[in-house]
């Protein structure tokens, strides 16, 4: 067990829950570390249920191609957990990174406090102590009571689709999720508000207004979408005619969007040409992308493997039209590698499938004691109408997959087993793979790369 495996394993048992939404564990720490969260760079504060990361990463691209230095704070870490903190354009060392960490174990001085709280109190403690232009800043779970809602003044903040997720802690209708993500929005701050429901974007707009912040709202203030290959952005400043995004799919490009317009609202020093660089430089692993290496070469020649952490109804609708997509660039029967937490819902998971698999294979996440077992979601899944078959690992999974000649495959369900399919496949040292273009990090071969932009352009139908 490396050094950091070890603290953060002490770490873990200073609260008897893993989850637990409040700030006043939080607070004490912070106030105890001298308030780091009052000496931070501008911060940009993002919620929502899906889409996060992928705006997060887009704004970093903005940014970076303008010169700016950028710290990012994301959850979780797909291989290692210096993942989850970035200082002025880098990952976090491994030697600063057990330094924060034993020290703000010291100085909570064994008080309870869940995982997440204490560590992302060494994570604001280290973007206190480094300069850097801007911090972006990632909700946990929720946002009012978010461990990451201790910033009393963003520059700005952002709100990405709300959908059903996590109902055992945020509320079981989309209006009730919402006024948790709009907990995030603060008095004097701007707020870019992506597409939502109906019943969510009245809460949201609610809030906005208790708070006198007039929201700049996706499809009525901006828009974004594809367009013969192109990613086109409007407001009210004008017209953007883009590179599409490097990333892939339809959802992408809304993404996309909302970034740009965090760009423009928020009065960043980014321009219409670092917008454009960082389209098509920008890296989000594990979403929807192309994998080769020793897991590539259990299929057969004509098989084409993707990767995806999309783990919830919502994120695997737009992960469904994703695919639907290629399969008009290119038809191929469509494998599906399966392996879910069980905090949600097989059914649910695989509904936007329906009709659209061959065959799914499923998985136990290995290490995850709170995954489902593969067996569990193969009987689901039969249920529910398809043709499933548990597998004891991810090898063997793409072993049975290549009985389907020149299917694509897809592995998702989890970020946490994207995560192990990336250790498997022995994934290069994160701070050299975050750092690569997708098809030099992924070895991505050439049909696939050909494939993603015939994708790109078939988006916009």
């Amino acid at each position: 067990m490396s050094r950091t495996d070890a603290i953060l394993k002490r770490l873990l048992g200073l609260h008897p829950k893993l989850i637990d939404l409040h700030l006043e564990r939080i607070e004490r720490l912070l106030d105890r570390l001298d308030r780091p969260q009052d000496r931070l760079p501008p911060v940009i504060h993002v919620a929502g249920t899906n889409g996060k990361g992928s705006t997060i990463a887009y704004l970093r691209a903005f940014l970076e191609a303008s010169g700016r230095s950028v710290h990012v704070y994301t959850s979780p870490h797909l291989v290692r957990f210096n993942e989850r903190i970035r200082l002025a354009g880098r990952l976090v060392s491994t030697r600063r990174l057990n330094q924060a960490l034993e020290h703000v174990e010291r100085v909570n001085a064994g008080e309870p406090i869940t995982y997440f709280e204490i560590t992302t109190a060494a994570a604001l403690f280290l973007f206190s102590q480094i300069k850097a232009d801007y911090l972006l800043l990632e909700v946990g779970m929720g946002g009012r009571f978010d461990t990451t809602n201790v910033v009393a003044r963003p520059l700005g903040t952002i709100i990405l689709p709300v959908d059903l997720d996590h109902q055992h802690f945020l509320g079981n209708t989309i209006a009730k999720i919402a006024a948790e993500k709009a907990g995030i929005l603060k008095r004097g701050a701007p707020a870019v508000i992506a597409r939502q429901h109906d019943e969510g974007m009245a809460v949201i707009d609610n809030a906005a207004r208790r708070l006198d912040v007039t929201p700049f709202v996706a499809g009525q203030d901006f828009d974004a979408f594809a367009q013969d290959g192109r990613l086109v952005y409007q407001d009210e400043a004008g017209l953007l005619d883009l590179p599409p995004p490097a990333l892939i799919g339809a959802h992408q490009f809304d993404n996309a969007g909302v970034a740009i317009a965090a760009v423009r609202h928020f009065g960043l020093p980014v321009d219409e040409a670092a917008i454009a660089s960082g389209l098509r430089k920008v890296v989000w692993p594990a979403r929807l992308s192309p994998i080769k290496g020793p897991l590539r070469d259990l299929l057969g020649e004509r098989a084409e493997p993707w990767l995806d952490g999309g783990h919830n109804a919502h994120g695997t609708r737009a992960l469904s039209g994703a695919l639907a997509a290629m399969n008009k660039a290119r038809p191929a029967p469509l494998v599906l590698i399966l392996g879910m937490m069980n905090t949600r819902s097989p059914t649910d998971v695989l509904a936007p499938f329906s009709g659209k698999i061959e065959r799914i294979l499923t998985l136990t996440i290995p290490g995850e004691q709170n995954a489902h077992s593969a067996d569990h979601i193969a009987a689901e899944a039969r249920k529910a109408g398809f043709d499933a078959k548990a597998c004891r690992s991810i090898k063997a999974a793409l072993r049975a997959a290549a009985d389907v000649p020149g299917a694509r495959v897809l592995i998702s369900g989890s970020l946490y087993l994207a995560g192990q399919v990336l250790h498997a496949n022995g994934t290069p040292q994160t701070r050299h793979f975050d750092a690569m273009h997708p098809s030099e990090k992924f070895g991505n071969i050439a049909d696939l790369a050909r494939m993603a932009d015939q994708v790109r352009v078939r988006v916009g139908g």
